[in-house]
């Protein structure tokens, strides 16, 4: 018997964790820390509805902690690998894993210092060392090569295009009378005609699909997003305000300084001083700059040329905390480029309660902003948001630029299922707030004629 849980990311964008059983093993496709609601971000303390010790392995899609962020807790908890990554995935979560534990521990400092939590003492859901110990269980595995897993069980990699790294999951399974059935998990889905990576491959077809939602019911803005993002800094140059960019450290980072370069030699904007205030971007971005198998031709050829695609003129990268303190006395106009992209940690926290009373400042979103986090409050307009235990008043100019998304949008996720060479029995539609998820089940079932559902959270299917 073959059967999938739906552990996580289940009408939610976060928390990404399948359980797949088939002949004797048990794999966890993806160990996704769930991000939000509180309601949503307690579930990361529930006790996991297996011992992690029985799992044979875990595969990992990508390097986004709401797909890779449970990892230290498993390992701390008895699971002890392999973890299978693709090597540019690998290399990511060297930067990614321990930069999670650090915001872990540092919170539950915080939450002790001014008695904001009900535990005592407040406790991190892992640690910097549980982060090193999980790094130890990884095993790569590049793009399409096939990895067995035990007699009648493999998988292989596609590439996705997300962020650099981003793979579907391709698993081959034998079933009665010497038959296969394969199973195919989309993992996050990227986008055609961007920057730095090489563009998604198409879904070939399976048996069963797991397929994500994020952007299952909206379209991306078709305008370019170096003139959205031009027309931005311009008003904020106006106002000589400073520019808050919260970003995903992992790509959206580096897009983000792959067109602030493009457009200060293109003229389009004064070559303005730019901050790089986050140490998991500055090595993300390293990465991203040596991963050349990754590249798409376009940077590729910059590269030949003799550019740094991801290095604009005026770029100056912060490293130390005190470095990133004297920024409270920065004056505008100028840009300062921070982590997280959802604003629900890091160090943008420090810099979004400096400057949102101001109205001369502008906060510029450039990615998905889940329900639920302060991101996400913040664009919906909210007149005051909680920081450190403080209520902040948002005074500054907000803006969101969609095109910027690394998410395949309805439209692209149509594209890229439209390529199957067979249909699926069952499509199974997760990672996407309720209405999303229902809308591309819908969008699916009337463009291809597919069956699919949307399952609940710890619902079991038999393949």
């Amino acid at each position: 018997m073959v059967s999938l849980t739906f552990l996580g990311a289940t009408g939610t964008v976060t928390g990404s964790r399948y359980l797949l059983e088939a002949h004797g093993a048990r794999l966890l496709i993806d160990a996704g820390l769930f991000q939000g609601k509180k309601e949503l971000r307690l579930r990361n303390w529930a006790k996991f509805p297996v011992s992690p010790g029985s799992l044979s392995a875990v595969i990992l899609t990508h390097a986004h902690i709401d797909h890779s962020g449970f990892l230290p807790r498993l390992e701390r908890d008895g699971f002890g690998g392999p973890t299978f990554v693709t090597p540019p995935t690998g290399r990511l979560l060297h930067a990614v894993l321990p930069d999670a534990a650090k915001l872990q521990e540092e919170e539950a400092r915080f939450a002790n210092k001014v008695g904001s939590t009900k535990h005592t003492p407040a406790l991190p859901l892992f640690t910097v060392r549980d982060a090193h110990e999980a790094l130890g269980t990884l095993k790569t595995l590049p793009f399409g090569q096939r990895a067995t897993l035990q007699p009648g069980l493999e998988f292989r990699y596609h590439r996705q295009g997300h962020i650099l790294g981003a793979a579907a999951v391709e698993l081959r399974i034998k079933v009665a009378g010497g038959e296969h059935m394969t199973l195919y998990f989309s993992g996050d889905v990227g986008r055609y005609d961007i920057p730095i990576l090489k563009a998604p491959e198409p879904y070939p077809g399976s048996t069963y699909l797991v397929v994500e939602s994020t952007y299952g019911n909206s379209f991306h803005d078709p305008g370019d997003p170096r003139d959205q993002l031009a027309e931005v800094i311009a008003e904020a140059v106006q106002r000589k305000g400073v520019i808050l960019v919260p970003a995903f450290a992992i790509d959206r980072t580096q897009e983000v300084l792959y067109f602030l370069r493009e457009l200060i030699e293109d003229g389009a904007i004064d070559p303005l001083p730019i901050f790089l205030d986050s140490p998991m971007a500055r090595e993300a971005t390293e990465t991203y700059r040596s991963c050349a198998l990754e590249h798409d031709a376009e940077m590729r050829e910059l590269v030949r040329e003799g550019v740094e695609p991801l290095v604009p003129p005026n770029l100056v990268t912060v490293g130390r905390v005190d470095e990133s303190k004297r920024l409270n006395s920065l004056t505008g106009p100028a840009i300062i480029i921070s982590a997280s992209g959802m604003a629900t940690g890091g160090r943008i926290l420090h810099h979004l309660r400096q400057r949102l009373p101001d109205p001369s400042n502008t906060v510029v979103f450039v990615g998905y902003q889940a329900d639920g986090t302060r991101g996400r409050r913040i664009l919906d307009g909210e007149g005051e948001v909680k920081i450190f235990g403080e209520m902040v008043p948002v005074r500054a100019q907000v803006r969101s630029i969609q095109s910027l998304s690394a998410h395949a949008d309805a439209d692209e996720l149509t594209i890229w299922a439209g390529e199957a060479a067979a249909s699926p029995s069952t499509v199974f539609v997760t990672h996407g707030e309720p209405e999303a998820s229902q809308a591309l089940a819908e969008r699916f079932g009337k463009r291809f004629g597919w069956r699919c559902v949307v399952p609940a959270l710890e619902e079991t299917v038999t393949l």
